[in-house]
């Protein structure tokens, strides 16, 4: 209204429903389409995430080609998921192999454990222990496995439940790297997008939180996912080389490991110990200079491929990924620790003119 008068009550009154209705309305609108999209949720952010830390080797892809946005990245998405299936079919046809072995074993009553042997009982702290609970299996496998019988199905009942979840997580995965294939075919569409909605968001200061979380998404996966991976997949092919039983489940077990971002020593100490006991002197040498060569391999990379507006504290990565492996299983392992990441830093970066304004102002 042109009028310095404020509006009448009964007007005021008519303007705060038409407000509420319309909010009501787009709430409404805003929870069926989360509905609609939860199945999806998890992939959908995992498709992004793949997007923007993929964007730099896009580019040169895109380049090599010619300018053809889509098929570079038909042919980025393909490599991704043979980097990721290649190694998981080779994984679980070792898990498989070894089932099949043990079971065959056990049916035919030729399994038998290998005595301990006698070093174990010097190993510092759990050797007395394990040496004893190894002997206990070794004079007698059918006493002992009653004993434990209801360990045995919880365990048994874990790696089921873990198998079906990582099964489905793969599924997922494969979703997401569709999903990132299709952004980044229409890069400047989203990266348009994403930039007219952090401008609504944050005003002229849009287009450069936007730009710290891209750095923050590829610093993150670069510099601890990607660690990871390569940390787990050298333990890997030092488990495999010296004929390790179960070298693909450590391998997966060292993969979790880096990403909560624990030591890789957690799993490959207890393996050394083993491999020293019972390989000989030559094989036990060459596994122990391997693993002691791979243990700070993640202090030496971390800060080469974190990159910028990636200064992300240790404990953050640690909730962050763990939390998301107990809320979403194995994919949720990695997903979480760069939307937690991502949230700190933009956090920190949001509080940054408080905390340098003078205290008269804030």
């Amino acid at each position: 209204s042109s009028s310095d008068q404020p509006p009448a009550p009964s007007d005021l009154q008519s303007q705060v429903i038409d407000l509420l209705i319309r909010v009501i309305a787009l709430g409404l609108l805003a929870a069926a389409c989360f509905w609609i999209l939860a199945p999806f949720v998890l992939a959908l952010a995992w498709g992004i995430i793949i997007a923007v830390a993929a964007h730099p080797l896009f580019c040169r892809i895109e380049a090599r080609l010619g300018g053809r946005p889509g098929a570079a990245a038909l042919l980025l998405a393909v490599g991704l998921l043979l980097l990721l299936l290649v190694p998981t079919t080779l994984l679980a046809g070792s898990v498989w192999q070894g089932a099949q072995a043990l079971a065959g074993d056990a049916r035919s009553g030729e399994f038998q454990l290998p005595p301990p042997p006698a070093g174990v009982a010097d190993w510092p702290l759990i050797g007395p222990g394990l040496y004893d609970f190894w002997q206990q299996a070794y004079s007698n496998l059918s006493d002992f496995l009653r004993g434990w019988s209801s360990e045995i199905r919880a365990g048994l009942t874990w790696v089921l439940s873990t198998a079906a979840g990582t099964g489905f997580g793969l599924l997922q995965f494969v979703l997401a790297t569709a999903i990132s294939a299709v952004l980044l075919s229409r890069a400047d569409d989203a990266r348009d997008a994403a930039s007219q909605f952090a401008r609504r968001l944050a005003d002229e200061d849009g287009p450069a939180y936007l730009e710290l979380a891209a750095d923050t998404v590829q610093g993150v996966t670069r510099g601890i996912l990607g660690v990871a991976v390569l940390q787990s997949t050298l333990a890997g092919i030092g488990f495999f080389a010296v004929g390790l039983p179960g070298a693909g489940l450590l391998s997966l077990l060292c993969l979790l490991v880096t990403v909560i971002q624990l030591p890789v020593a957690v799993i490959t100490l207890p393996v050394v110990l083993y491999v020293v006991s019972t390989a000989d002197g030559t094989v036990a040498t060459l596994f122990v200079i391997w693993n002691i060569l791979l243990a700070p391999a993640d202090n030496i990379l971390k800060p080469l491929l974190l990159g910028r507006g990636a200064r992300v504290p240790t404990l953050v990565l640690f909730l962050g990924s763990l939390g998301g492996f107990m809320a979403a299983g194995l994919i949720g392992l990695f997903v979480g620790a760069v939307i937690l990441s991502l949230g700190f830093v933009l956090y920190g970066r949001w509080l940054e003119p408080v905390a340098s304004a003078p205290s008269g102002d804030a």
